[in-house]
């Protein structure tokens, strides 16, 4: 199992907002969370660290070896749930910081499977080593116009409103959290982002570097890139090879 990752704050952003942590797990097993923070002041890093360190707790200390899918999707949904108050009784806590809030993708990869919950529109992929596929849905605006056919996928990326979320981590007392678990086929690796990445590189040029470059590189050139395209947001990326 091999690991990489990378965040930056980008061209246009003063702060870095983003958090992700990464590890491994006994018997093999990689784990990874990234957050995206959202919220006036310091609301937005301190939503994105408090949740990241949560769910982080969480996995480490209550993760077991050759635990079954439905104690992994118990565990995952269980550390978002709690992740998700701890956020939220600290907004209440703080006038300052009140309506905080982050995206939130969790996952741990063990034997050739991925198992991810996830709210907001930071996303999940498998790539085959030819093309990317989607395995997060975004919680946003766009999403559900391109759902009900009101706009395409092309039109979503580049729609005013596309960074409008309509489910966070933090805001609210209880979460919706989506939860999904798929195989990782041989030599495919997973990448997980928030949409610093996503805006910033379409999925072809994506998959490109992912082609082109060696793993260890692969973080550390993509976040590049989407700096090279204007850097929109903050930016990070992390990949997990098995």
């Amino acid at each position: 199992m091999r690991v990489a990752a990378k965040t930056d704050a980008g061209r246009i952003r003063l702060a870095n907002e983003d958090c992700y942590y990464v590890g491994e797990l006994p018997g093999g097993v990689a784990w990874a969370v990234i957050c995206d923070g959202m919220g006036g002041a310091a609301g937005g890093d301190i939503a994105s660290q408090t949740a990241a360190n949560c769910v982080s707790d969480i996995i480490v200390n209550s993760y077991q070896e050759q635990m079954g899918s439905r104690s992994i999707r118990r565990l995952l949904i269980t550390a978002l749930d709690n992740a998700n108050l701890r956020v939220h009784d600290i907004s209440l806590a703080n006038e300052s910081l009140s309506g905080m809030g982050t995206t939130v993708v969790a996952a741990i990869v063990a034997d050739r499977k991925v198992f991810i919950a996830h709210a907001g529109d930071s996303r999940a992929y498998i790539f085959d080593g030819k093309k990317l596929t989607q395995l997060t849905k975004d919680h946003s605006l766009v999403q559900e116009m391109v759902d009900i056919g009101q706009i395409t996928e092309d039109e979503a990326r580049v729609h005013p409103r596309k960074n409008l979320i309509t489910r966070v981590l933090g805001v609210y007392e209880t979460l919706d959290v989506d939860y999904c678990e798929e195989e990782i086929p041989p030599g495919s690796m997973l990448l997980i982002c928030t949409d610093g990445l996503t805006d910033a590189l379409d999925l072809d040029e994506i998959a490109a570097i992912l082609r082109e470059h060696y793993f260890a590189d692969c973080a550390e050139v993509l976040v590049r890139r989407a700096n090279e395209n204007g850097g929109p947001d903050n930016i990070t990326v992390v990949l997990v090879e098995s």
